[in-house]
């Protein structure tokens, strides 16, 4: 019996495990300090009325015998779907039901997506990185590549006809940045995708937060990408799915490689692997994308985005470079002094109780720098930045 050695290449721990790590030995040495988190990107709120609803008419359903319900279909629920593809349509967006995906998470989507590419294909991910984009090809054995961002170019890296990719990842707005591509950009994506026969593999988990009309949600946006991008989003950041999980992964019915269509392939692999999303999580999912849900989840993310004023405010004030927070709930601040993001992030939590997260943790890039997210309560996002002021 012999292990996957690829498993062997990746860092021993998951960042935020290492965070926690971090905090616990602190606490440890401090008890009874008081930290303000503002590192992991979860959310704060509960989930909003009109979901709770549902939730609970849905619980209702499976307690009777003539509305219960056993196994659902592995790619979702009609309903859900009607309701995902009426959101796409919002914007312009034509989908058929058939493209459409529901999973329990961007972050599993993402990864397991992987099994229905080749381990020969050169991947190609943006640094700074959300770790998972990396970690899992790693552990797959594909050759990666990385798009440097740097304040230059705000953290949005652009094509380089020199590198020859055939996955590229991109996410926008982007974690861990916070920087957000405009259509001019996302289509010289495309362009590039497409010239290379190559396969873009977007992160959409954050497109409810772009309030700038002119930026675009959804890679669909742009012409040509129906034959060379896959969608992934979900219902974590936009109605506080964390702990609840439902997501969507779009597969155009156009992407074709080899002969072979990826929606075909995908559904194949779901069919086998995975049992769908729970009814009762479903049933909650459509109520976000109701009017009732969507006007309750606006409001939501309202909040979080007065948090991220709150904190560009101060570090404008503070004379401190950074990008994000207008259309993200991140902002990626650069460390002051010269000091190294670990080093910050030591600083901030024994000096001001204040925990974010290296810029290290999401590449060499990320050297330097440093997230903070906005999911926090309101008045505790203030007290931090009172605590930053004086430090």
């Amino acid at each position: 019996m012999k292990i996957n050695q690829n498993y062997l290449n990746v860092g021993e721990s998951y960042l935020f495990s290492t965070i926690s790590t971090r905090i616990g030995a602190y606490l440890e040495q401090n008890p009874g300090a008081d930290i303000i988190r503002m590192g992991i990107g979860d959310v704060t709120l509960p989930l909003c009325p009109a979901v709770t609803k549902a939730l609970h008419a849905a619980v209702d359903e499976m307690g009777e015998k003539t509305t219960f319900r056993g196994y659902g279909p592995e790619q979702g629920y009609g309903f859900l779907k009607e309701a995902v593809r009426d959101r796409y349509a919002q914007r312009g967006v034509e989908l058929a039901p058939d493209e459409i995906f529901i999973g329990d998470g961007a972050k599993s989507d993402i990864a397991n997506f992987l099994d229905i590419l080749g381990t020969d294909n050169t991947v190609m991910v943006p640094d700074p990185v959300y770790p998972v984009y990396l970690d899992t090809n790693i552990m797959s054995g594909r050759k990666v590549l990385f798009a440097k961002g740097s304040e230059s170019n705000s953290f949005l890296p652009m094509p380089d006809a020199s590198i020859e990719a055939d996955l590229i990842y991109l996410c926008s707005p982007n974690n861990p940045t916070g920087s957000v591509y405009s259509h001019d950009q996302l289509k010289a994506w495309v362009d590039y995708a497409t010239k290379r026969g190559g396969l873009i593999l977007f992160d959409a988990a954050y497109e409810c937060f772009v309030q700038d009309p002119s930026l675009p949600h959804s890679i669909f946006e742009i012409p040509g990408a129906r034959s060379c991008a896959v969608e992934f989003c979900s219902f974590s950041k936009s109605a506080g799915f964390t702990g609840t999980r439902c997501s969507y992964t779009v597969v155009s019915d156009e992407l074709e490689f080899g002969g072979v269509k990826l929606a075909k392939l995908w559904l194949r692999r779901q069919t086998t692997k995975f049992n769908g999303v729970p009814y009762i999580v479903q049933r909650g999912a459509a109520a976000v994308l109701s009017p009732e849900g969507q006007a309750q989840t606006k409001e939501q993310v309202a909040y979080y985005l007065n948090n991220a004023k709150t904190i560009r405010d101060t570090l404008r004030a503070k004379n401190v470079w950074f990008v994000g927070g207008e259309n993200a709930p991140y902002i990626w601040m650069k460390c002051p002094d010269g000091m190294d993001s670990w080093q910050y992030f030591d600083l901030l939590l024994q000096k001001a109780n204040l925990v974010g997260t290296p810029g290290a943790g999401f590449g060499p890039a990320g050297e330097g720098y440093f997230r903070l997210t906005a999911f926090g309560d309101k008045d505790r996002t203030r007290e931090a930045m009172h605590r930053l002021e004086k430090l």
